[in-house]
């Protein structure tokens, strides 16, 4: 055993040692040696998981809005996304032939592609025959007898749907439906998208209808179209998916909840926070609403005034006036669609829609937000002034 004046010799050298700044910088610079390498691996994995991530949103939304891929988006992306694309367009067909056999349902368009993009996106000269279209848009149907004893096509539920898929010899993992699911919020309540351009927000969560002056209340036309959107916009009406205008009370929310598990479940708490109280829509239920809406009795009246009840591709799909966008009109009133989604044109290269849960109703620029087509609403007339 060590003598008494070692030990104490050696309790003081380690003492200076530890005192000394020379003795810690080196220890931080062998420290700094060992981890170095293990931060930069790590930096360059979230780097890389960062990137790929842009990659993949860029993809969804140019597959699913058109528009055209940026240098950041690598060749082999651009090469699955016009494939992409191009399936679609098959399967968009395919839809409006079986909605024609289903007496006024309609199918849920982006859900039905948001899963054959989370199946098959990356496979390699992609492509979708007609019949195969149809075999896929046909597992999301299911039949049933009408009052007249007719057999009649009606839109299957989610999980009838993917147990279609699985019986049709088309693999189904979790992994997929959690694909599915992700790409189908980003396109139904994401909102921007890729959308770079100025998003301008109006009013405080306005709720009377008593101030809407409309200029033919005694029609439904394009002009008062304009100036019922422009009055969401100014008095702030929020965005909940499958509403239409009215105001969001606790009871509505609830059934909503219940309706719409995840595209309003998902989002439970900031609906609460931001919309709750005040009137919302949903994107085509902005243009629903002002069908709907009796100018006598400042009602919002479900399912009145030949206005049926269909989505944002359903009334893109009834219009028989319409176009691509380098054809569209300077005409106040039109509607300007992409898949899942439609607005309202106010002039002036301006849109007002209802944008997502997280924005509500906004006004964009028309220009560099993705949209496809233009279109007259079929539903009301035109007028210019």
């Amino acid at each position: 055993m060590a003598d008494p004046a070692t030990i104490t010799l050696a309790v003081k050298a380690a003492i200076a040692a530890a005192t000394d700044k020379r003795t810690w910088k080196a220890i931080g610079v062998l420290i700094a040696a060992i981890l170095t390498p293990f931060i930069l691996v790590i930096v360059m994995i979230l780097s890389l998981l960062s990137g790929t991530s842009q990659h993949n949103n860029a993809a969804i939304d140019l597959s699913f809005n058109g528009g055209v891929a940026g240098f950041s988006v690598p060749v082999e992306y651009t090469a699955y996304i016009e494939d992409m694309s191009g399936c679609f367009s098959v399967l968009d067909q395919a839809i409006a032939d079986t909605e024609a056999g289903m007496n006024g349902s309609a199918l849920d368009n982006v859900r039905i592609k948001s899963i054959f993009y989370s199946l098959y996106f990356g496979v390699e000269n992609l492509s979708l025959s007609d019949a195969e279209a149809r075999a896929f848009v046909d597992c999301f149907v299911t039949y049933e007898k009408d009052s007249e004893n007719h057999t009649v096509a009606v839109p299957a539920s989610l999980d009838a749907a993917y147990a279609n898929l699985t019986a049709s010899g088309i693999p189904i993992t979790k992994e997929s439906k959690a694909n599915a699911l992700q790409i189908y919020q980003r396109i139904v309540y994401g909102g921007a998208g890729s959308y770079t351009g100025g998003i301008e927000y109006g009013g405080k969560g306005g709720t009377a209808l008593d101030g809407l002056t409309l200029l033919h209340p005694e029609t439904k036309n394009n002009l008062d179209l304009v100036t019922y959107a422009e009055n969401a916009f100014n008095s702030g009406w929020g965005y909940v998916w499958g509403t239409y205008g009215d105001i969001l009370t606790d009871s509505l929310f609830e059934y909503k909840l219940e309706q719409y598990p995840d595209g309003v479940g998902d989002y439970e708490d900031f609906i609460r926070e931001n919309w709750l109280g005040g009137r919302t829509t949903d994107c085509v239920g902005l243009i629903k609403s002002y069908g709907w809406y009796n100018p006598d009795t400042k009602i919002i009246d479900y399912g009145t005034n030949g206005m049926p009840d269909v989505g944002a591709d359903g009334m893109y799909n009834a219009a028989t006036v319409k176009g691509s966008m380098d054809t569209m009109p300077d005409t106040p009133g039109l509607a300007v669609w992409k898949s899942g989604h439609i607005g309202v044109y106010i002039g002036n290269g301006e849109v007002i829609e209802a944008m997502g849960t997280k924005y509500g109703v906004v006004r964009t620029k028309l220009e560099g937000r993705g949209w496809k087509a233009w279109l007259e609403v079929p539903y009301i007339s035109y007028e210019t002034k």
